[in-house]
């Protein structure tokens, strides 16, 4: 069954006005005053980024603002999504723990839901979105939506890094559908790693990868432990296979023209015998590759160093399957790998 088509919404608008921006920070200091009482009473400990981490029901989060004077993805952000939160049977969301692949994974289900609305195509010379906007601005995370006045809950299509079992209720409960990535923890480990090194405040400090390195393996990273988080998802997906949909990023570089058919059919919006053979998906496909996507984002750069606004191009790298091995050691290779085999015993899970 088709559902109700994806209305495009960009907050760019949104942190581009000095109004919007000044009432977005009361909104998060009142957030965390709000919660400021529970939070204190949560077990913590010492972070990558030189502060705190909080654990809350079995994952770690930064506690208030904590880069950039941002506070979207704080315990305080997650204790208000879950308060505050009331999905729709329709929505579809986008689930992810940090650097498995989010950003393409935004960007193909955007594409997917809204390629009626774009009939131009996906050539360059075409006006969609994608080619000029971040995917994080065409597909909101809930987390951050908790700190606007109008947050753009009805567009249908949002995205959290949130575990399955801390989800706001009315997620599982309106029996909406989920889509899941998951990563090689090793790439995931990696990349995360180069992605803290460049928000952090003294970009002359750097984080030495041997340091965080035991912090990760033992679970202490935000939004972490990485494998309980695979986890949740994995089992949901088992439990409920028609209401989430659990992705693997290297399958998907692998086999990208039947991973994203199926993922078109599972939010709804199946690719028609006619699209398939004029090479629609294909389009779609070139249209939010990596390389397109960090092009369309080099003169997209709405961070600055006094923003709570990270530079689109923060989120662009590599994007490259295995590219851990050129910076851990044989020792931690094995380390990780011990890990995830005992983590993800008889889930079906290998990379």
């Amino acid at each position: 069954m088709m559902l109700s088509p994806v209305v495009f919404h960009s907050p760019v608008a949104i942190i581009t006005k000095d109004e919007e921006e000044k009432a977005r920070k009361i909104k998060m200091s009142e957030i965390i005053e709000r919660y400021k009482d529970k939070v204190s009473t949560l077990p913590k400990q010492e972070s990558w980024m030189n502060n705190h981490v909080y654990k809350y029901q079995g994952f770690w989060y930064h506690q208030g603002f904590w880069y950039h004077s941002n506070a979207s993805f704080s315990v305080e952000a997650i204790m208000a999504t879950q308060d505050d939160f009331k999905a729709k049977p329709t929505d579809v969301f986008l689930a992810s723990h940090p650097k498995s692949g989010t950003t393409w994974l935004k960007a193909l289900v955007f594409a997917i839901m809204t390629r009626t609305k774009f009939k131009s195509g996906f050539s360059s010379s075409s006006t969609h979105p994608l080619l000029t906007i971040s995917p994080h601005d065409c597909v909101p995370f809930i987390e951050t939506e908790s700190f606007l006045n109008n947050p753009a809950y009805a567009n249908g299509l949002m995205a959290t890094h949130i575990p399955y079992n801390s989800l706001p209720e009315s997620i599982v409960s309106s029996n909406c559908r989920i889509v899941y990535i998951c990563r090689n923890p090793k790439d995931v480990f990696v990349s995360y790693w180069h992605f803290m090194n460049k928000v952090r405040d003294n970009a002359s400090a750097s984080i030495k990868l041997k340091d965080v390195f035991e912090m990760f393996s033992s679970g202490i990273s935000p939004v972490g432990p990485f494998w309980d988080h695979v986890i949740g998802y994995r089992k949901a997906s088992l439990e409920r296979p028609d209401k989430v949909l659990f992705l693997n990023y290297e399958e998907l570089q692998k086999d990208a023209n039947n991973e994203v058919k199926k993922l078109a059919k599972f939010v709804g919006y199946p690719f028609t015998e006619e699209e398939e053979a004029t090479g629609r998906v294909e389009e779609l496909i070139n249209l939010c590759s990596f390389e397109k996507l960090k092009e369309a984002n080099k003169a997209n750069k709405d961070g600055d160093e006094t923003s709570n606004v990270l530079s689109n191009e923060f989120f662009f790298r590599k994007g490259k399957v295995g590219d851990s091995v050129n910076y851990l050691t044989t020792e931690m290779i094995q380390i990780l790998d011990e890990i995830t085999k005992e983590k993800y015993d008889g889930l079906d899970i290998s990379f």
